[in-house]
């Protein structure tokens, strides 16, 4: 079907690809913006209680309203199940099947079909029913416990490594999988993602460290905060840079370039670290954050300005790969430009009666099939 605002990857990697999105929390509209990025044709399905859609994953979907809970409802999912490749959802395990439209249900239907669950816990454990946002999930996987100050609360990265790391990013990846393997089997399977696997996988460097001298404890450790080559200072005017000088060339380029006259010390010996980085922070302090970025251009030294989103969106560098960047419509990525395409738009109109008659269903039934308006029990996008 190629609906309006649906198909929008013209001649892109997944054209052709019809992907139902029931997800409302954001991990899953996430994960079916990044296959519309992809060329997929995503028809994003609406309707009764839950959270509102976040309005910057729309881009490139078809939005459509039904009243699952009814019988006219799920018939209608179910006709566009049978055309459907992907199949996207978020409910907690056991929803789907009392709601007829889990997996085994749709792949009686349509055995080429694709079936993502993703969910925080995952279908299976003893936590598969309990509620949880990303902080739960990342605490759950370990990560959460490795970062921030040492001996001090911990500090989690926005909702970024649950989410959209650990849960959309291994949701697509998974999707994609499926899809390429379809090719070879002829038929769709089951995923159960998971934002704590996910986590957990994203783990994997990090569990042989701990407790070891490279990830001691929360915030001391070489990537952690502790080495001075390896951290944020302050600058004169208040903001930051960040050094990432790992290895041991860009380290003595850091060196050299911060002015010292005297050789460079061991920098893996963990002893010096203390001092070094106070003698760092003192001269880090004499100059404006955008005078050390300037000072350090093409210094090989692993040095950056700490951005905040504003200044994100506005700096050359992204603004040269991403000319149409904005705080309202998320970066295109990767990258591809033999399977580009044109750039997929957002069109908040309801499609539902152009879906469904295009599916085969009459005017009497799509009016069953809709969902009635409905009181949000959920959060709207931004809440303030």
């Amino acid at each position: 079907m190629s609906g309006p605002g649906a198909s929008a990857g013209g001649g892109s990697g997944l054209h052709g690809v019809r992907v139902l999105d029931l997800s409302r929390l954001a991990p899953g509209p996430y994960c079916t913006m990044l296959l519309a990025d992809m060329g997929a044709e995503v028809i994003a399905v609406g309707g009764g209680a839950g959270s509102l859609p976040i309005p910057v994953f729309l881009r490139g979907k078809t939005l459509i309203s039904l009243d699952l809970k009814c019988k006219e409802g799920r018939q209608a999912f179910h006709r566009l199940a049978e055309g459907a490749d992907v199949v996207v959802e978020g409910y907690r395990p056991g929803v789907a099947a009392r709601l007829g439209i889990d997996y085994d249900t749709l792949k009686a239907i349509n055995p080429r079909l694709i079936y993502c669950s993703l969910t925080g816990y995952g279908q299976t454990g003893p936590l598969s029913q309990e509620a949880g946002h990303d902080i739960n999930y990342a605490a759950l996987s370990g990560a959460l416990g490795a970062f921030g100050p040492v001996d001090d609360v911990p500090v989690f990265p926005l909702n970024l490594l649950a989410d959209f790391a650990g849960g959309s990013l291994f949701a697509t990846n998974g999707i994609l999988c499926a899809l390429y393997e379809r090719e070879r089997t002829g038929v769709g399977q089951y995923i159960d993602a998971a934002m704590v696997d996910g986590c957990l996988s994203l783990m994997a460097m990090h569990f042989p460290d701990w407790g070891n001298p490279v990830l001691a404890a929360r915030g001391d450790g070489l990537v952690a905060g502790t080495a001075p080559y390896y951290r944020c200072y302050l600058c004169a005017d208040g903001k930051y840079v960040a050094t990432g000088a790992l290895e041991r060339r860009f380290f003595e380029n850091l060196w050299a370039g911060l002015g010292y006259d005297d050789p460079p010390p061991p920098h893996l010996d963990r002893s010096s670290w203390d001092a070094m980085t106070a003698r760092f922070q003192e001269t880090f302090s004499l100059r404006s954050r955008d005078d050390w970025t300037a000072h350090f251009a093409g210094k090989d030294a692993c040095v950056a300005p700490v951005l905040d989103p504003e200044e994100a969106l506005a700096h050359p560098h992204n603004r040269m790969r991403h000319p149409a960047f904005s705080k309202d419509d998320a970066v295109k990525a990767p990258i591809m430009p033999a399977t580009a395409g044109r750039t997929p738009h957002t069109d908040l109109t309801d499609r539902t009666a152009e879906v469904l008659n295009a599916a085969g269903s009459s005017r009497e039934e799509i009016e069953k099939a809709k969902a009635p308006a409905a009181d949000i029990s959920g959060l709207a996008w931004p809440p303030l």
